[in-house]
């Protein structure tokens, strides 16, 4: 059920998209054909974004390497000894990131994230 949601959402925050920025074009006529296009194209940007999703991490578990050899570098003692190290350790860093995130507020009290 999350999942359908999850579709639904992003269908009608393409349909906004198309609305409002020139350059997004839904050239169908019938409101039926619109409706299953968004929601195929809906469909297609969620796995796309978890592809991205997924290259993303494995963009952080690298960098989180080259961290690893500029501190040796630098002879500061933290290392990460392979690429799988450094790929749990970069999800485990973008979770503890994210849920800081949203734990620490900022003097306005909104979420540090949104300054």
């Amino acid at each position: 059920m999350r999942f359908l949601i999850r579709v639904l959402a992003s269908a009608a925050a393409l349909a906004v998209a198309t609305a409002v920025v020139p350059g997004i074009e839904l050239t169908t006529a019938s409101v039926t054909s619109k409706v299953l296009t968004l929601l195929g194209v809906a469909l297609i940007f969620g796995v796309i974004n978890a592809i991205l999703g997924l290259i993303a991490l494995v963009v952080n578990a690298l960098l989180l390497w080259l961290t690893s050899w500029l501190a040796g570098k630098l002879n500061l003692p933290w290392h990460v000894t392979g690429f799988w190290p450094a790929f749990w350790g970069a999800l485990i860093v973008s979770v503890v990131s994210w849920l800081l995130s949203v734990v620490v507020r900022d003097g306005d009290g909104k979420p540090a994230e949104a300054q």
